[in-house]
């Protein structure tokens, strides 16, 4: 067990109901991010309408007296983050990013076998953001971790599988960005016609498939 304490969380109050709580890093705000869907979900949890977590925040809104809990968390214990549960999210990926040769280089691999690489570990969506139906994805280990482009492209294709620091990303529409391309595929990240909209959600589990 964690004590919330101990990773010196700030909470900021947000307007008059909204509450910002500032973590050491993405892993406490994953674990913060979970223990409170846990409180909600027991009903131990004040009211809230929204709870969205981010790389190292977490936002609580709709809170009808933030003051109270931004108290009551400094003697929280939160647990560390429970493995993923339900059925992967499948994203069938064609290794044959621009950057792949660069990636490759980086991991010490030849280029044709970053596909097995990558593809081996299992992710899980740490936050969404950037873009609707953009997942910032946790699980390459820090051996792997690579730099941004120096020089962002200014128009990434949408499906583009990218890495960038901890985090793998499918772009879901055409846009500017500046993280490094291994793959790409068909998979729709966002459609509003769809119940979610989102392919990913935070905490979903998620695998991709080499396609040949």
């Amino acid at each position: 067990m964690t004590a919330l304490r101990d990773e010196a969380p700030r909470p900021l109050r947000v307007g008059r109901h909204a509450l910002l709580v500032e973590v050491a890093g993405t892993a406490a705000a994953q674990a913060l991010h979970a223990e409170l869907l846990r409180r909600r979900a027991a009903g131990t949890l004040p009211p809230v309408t929204e709870i969205v977590s981010a790389a190292r925040t977490v936002l609580l809104d709709g809170l009808d007296d933030p003051g109270a809990l931004a108290a009551d968390l400094a003697g929280w214990t939160v647990p560390p983050l429970p493995p993923a549960d339900g059925e992967p999210v499948v994203i069938p990926v064609r290794y044959d990013g621009e950057d792949l040769a660069e990636v490759a280089a980086l991991w010490g691999v030849g280029a044709a076998e970053v596909a097995g690489v990558h593809s081996s570990f299992d992710f899980r969506v740490a936050f969404c953001g950037f873009a609707p139906g953009f997942g910032y994805l946790t699980g390459l280990p820090p051996e792997l971790h690579v730099p941004r482009r120096a020089t962002p492209r200014t128009a990434v294709p949408a499906g583009s599988v990218a890495l960038a620091g901890p985090y793998t990303g499918v772009y879901p529409r055409s846009s500017p960005g500046g993280w490094l391309l291994v793959g790409r595929t068909d998979a729709v990240m966002w459609d509003p016609g769809r119940e979610p909209a989102a392919l990913l959600a935070p905490g979903t589990r998620v695998r991709f498939e080499v396609l040949r």
